[in-house]
């Protein structure tokens, strides 16, 4: 077929902070060396999707993230943790002392964006991720015979494939596979192709507020999660500082009016329709009783876990929730349970949107809406998952993501010696929860490279060479 075929063990697909740390990982533990290693994307560097998803949710550099101090993708060991690097950077001993005090007597400390992509620049020249990148568009994921697998790579702007890499090891971290949408949002936006009133959170949509500061406007948010939240405070900074005479109409699909949960030594701070949480998820899920739990649990245990300890929240700051308590002060903020369930478009350009709550439907006439109900999480959106399911083995697990066992191995893809494994957004509804966060990826990545030294293919990562590889990185040595 005239394809070019190359030889190595192991290959990542996605390129993103999934891939990047799991290949940090391989080369910290020595398990595998530069050529050994494939990583299959069409990014230039492994954040530059996580920064533009930041930057246009309204998270520039020098804003703070919702992550732990020690859950750093640059540095394995999670020590110096970020609070610990803020305080001898800014020669002050607040971002420690934050630390040893949360959440007790302050809030969690959460890292600035701009220390957290730096962190991972220096670390991918360190380990020279470049010379691994294989820039392109993994289409398929195959078994080989007698085991192994081939993955099929479209470089180029062509779309066809013209690379084989054949392996003994897939790794996928695919992330999302794309915008999420509410239907009547999608095909009202399909139907007019208007990208200017109809926007969602995750994709550029600055030119919506150089339009609302010319004059009064409604803007319906939909979403109530940390983008939301992010979101509202940057319509409450275009009044403020630009004059914009904005009028928010807020629609949640729970409202959160108090704290609530399971059990009463389990619950979780709510109030004006937000549920309230430092991050993602309980901490107990990346090293706790949580974690453990999943790990003994059944399909069934494991789904009602999911339940109980999921749902959308974000975290409680001060300075925000004044703003939004002076803003239903002004009267310029509306936060209304229920969904949309009919947007049509007026004579006059406008949009008029029917709200179905749980007691009683409202009307709202709006010159724009901001969904921020996230990403897409079908798996089937992936060219690559979909043809695993179809194809390979793959299945589904309690979630509908794919499923995966305790070391990230892909259920029923296995091919003799071979193995695929998938971490990230993907694996959510397996046996850890906290898959889509900077500690999840690392402790997934720890759990693949575990498998791998068990299996005989790699060694894993003793103390010795741990506390050796750990100064390295303090120095900033290559490896």
């Amino acid at each position: 077929m005239g394809l070019r075929i190359d030889d190595v063990p192991f290959v990542s697909v996605g390129g993103g902070i999934g891939s990047f740390v799991t290949v940090d990982y391989l080369r910290i533990a020595g398990a595998l060396g530069v050529d050994d290693i494939k990583v299959v994307s069409n990014l230039a560097h492994p954040w530059q999707t996580y920064e533009y998803l930041t930057r246009v949710s309204q998270i520039p550099r020098s804003e703070r993230i919702r992550s732990d101090s020690a859950s750093r993708p640059d540095n394995l060991w999670g020590f110096p943790s970020y609070a610990v690097s803020e305080s001898i950077r800014t020669r002050s001993l607040r971002p420690a002392l934050q630390v040893l005090v949360e959440p007790t007597l302050t809030g969690y400390y959460t890292p600035k964006l701009g220390s957290v992509l730096e962190g991972m620049e220096r670390e991918a020249a360190r380990i020279r991720y470049r010379e691994m990148l294989v820039t392109g568009v993994a289409t398929t994921v195959r078994h080989r015979e007698g085991g192994g697998y081939f993955v099929l790579v479209a470089e180029g702007p062509a779309g066809a494939p013209n690379r084989v890499l054949r392996c003994r090891d897939v790794h996928l971290a695919l992330g999302y596979a794309g915008l999420a949408f509410q239907p009547e949002l999608r095909q009202l936006r399909t139907e007019s192709g208007d990208h200017v009133s109809l926007v969602n959170a995750y994709e550029d949509h600055e030119h919506l507020y150089e339009r609302l500061r010319q004059g009064p406007a409604t803007v319906v948010v939909r979403g109530g999660g940390i983008v939301a939240s992010r979101i509202l405070e940057r319509l409450v900074k275009e009044r403020r500082q630009h004059g914009s005479q904005v009028r928010v109409v807020h629609v949640l699909r729970t409202y959160v009016a108090d704290s609530h949960g399971p059990h009463p030594w389990a619950r979780r701070r709510g109030k004006d329709g937000f549920a309230y949480q430092g991050f993602n998820y309980p901490k107990s899920v990346w090293g706790g009783q949580l974690r453990a739990e999943m790990r003994r649990a059944d399909d069934d245990k494991r789904r009602r876990l999911y339940d109980q300890i999921g749902g959308t929240t974000t975290a409680s700051r001060p300075s925000w929730r004044r703003q939004l308590r002076t803003a239903r002060q002004e009267g310029w903020y509306d936060a209304r349970p229920g969904v949309i369930n009919q947007i049509t478009r007026l004579a006059d350009g406008r949009l008029h949107l029917r709200l179905a709550g749980t007691e009683s439907t409202s009307e709202v006439v709006a010159d724009a809406v901001i969904d921020c109900t996230g990403l897409n999480a079908d798996v089937r959106g992936h060219r690559v998952l979909a043809d695993l399911l179809d194809h390979g083995g793959a299945r589904r697990n309690v979630l509908d993501r794919m499923d995966v066992g305790p070391s990230f191995e892909l259920r029923g893809a296995e091919s003799g010696m071979g193995r695929v494994y998938v971490t990230g957004a993907a694996a959510l509804g397996g046996y850890f929860p906290g898959v889509d966060t900077f500690l999840g990826l690392q402790l997934a990545a720890q759990d693949v490279v575990s498998d791998i030294a068990a299996r005989g293919h790699c060694r894993t990562l003793g103390p010795a060479r741990s506390i050796r590889q750990w100064v390295r990185w303090m120095r900033n040595a290559p490896i």
